[in-house]
């Protein structure tokens, strides 16, 4: 594969989902990641260094960054800095160290998400959905706000009020399932349905985790709504019932 754009595959290609920018001067592992998004049905450009990135990000529509933190010359947090300053693409970070200060100073200059290196491919895929899921929502509602049952979602802030005003703390899990179930009001989705949602089609280890993120979600809607918003269909999975509306 050369540094030019990878195309997807023929089977993905009429589904393609998003474009994605790799910025990461470990050509191996940046072709690698290209090569497995593409596959998934991304449109995937590819940058060994900030120079390059911005001229991409100039000419392009890219929807979400990849951006590695380590790099020669404009290292990834600087780059993270100037797509902060104003509304631009989703941003995952790749870092080699993986601290909590590094990760602290990755959201705090304005990634949405943050990863340490080496990760798994379906890691990779699942965030990267996760992330763009979330971009999608919000592109979709007028004033990036949407409403049910009283509470006011606002996507782009990451923040739930409640029909009282209270704002509800809402962990990233919970952030994800709440925008899966926002994207498929009213609709009874399987266990399955809401893990892949939430963390991508190729993950593997269902287990009950999904019971249990369903069930902490549900218990702090509940305890603000005047009626139940996430109902159990036994057999069958949950269902979010309750109408989804633009604000």
């Amino acid at each position: 594969m050369t540094l030019t754009d990878y195309e997807p595959s023929t089977t993905e290609a009429g589904r393609r989902e998003a474009d994605v920018l790799i910025v990461d001067d470990d050509d191996g592992l940046r072709r690698e990641m290209a090569a497995y998004l593409a596959a998934h049905g991304y449109r995937v450009h590819q940058a060994p260094e900030a120079r390059t990135a911005r001229r991409i990000l100039r000419s392009e529509p890219i929807q979400l960054v990849v951006l590695d933190v380590m790099m020669p010359g404009e290292d990834g947090l600087s780059l993270c800095r100037s797509l902060g300053d104003e509304p631009g693409p989703a941003v995952l970070m790749l870092s080699a160290m993986g601290e909590p200060l590094d990760r602290v100073v990755g959201l705090e200059l304005g990634a949405d998400d943050y990863v340490a290196k080496p990760l798994e491919p379906r890691e990779l895929l699942a965030r990267v959905r996760a992330l763009l899921r979330r971009r999608g929502v919000a592109g979709s509602a007028k004033g990036k706000v949407l409403g049910f049952g009283g509470f006011r979602f606002d996507i782009l802030r990451r923040r739930l009020s409640a029909p009282d005003g209270d704002l509800l703390m809402l962990t990233p899990g919970e952030l994800t399932l709440l925008c899966a179930f926002i994207d498929n009001p009213q609709v009874i989705l399987s266990r399955e349905q809401l893990f892949t949602l939430t963390r991508g089609e190729d993950a593997q280890a269902l287990d009950r985790a999904v019971d249990v993120q369903v069930s902490r979600l549900r218990r702090k809607l509940n305890d603000k709504a005047a009626s139940e918003i996430i109902k159990t269909h036994r057999g069958f999975g949950y269902i979010f019932d309750v109408k989804v509306t633009a604000l």
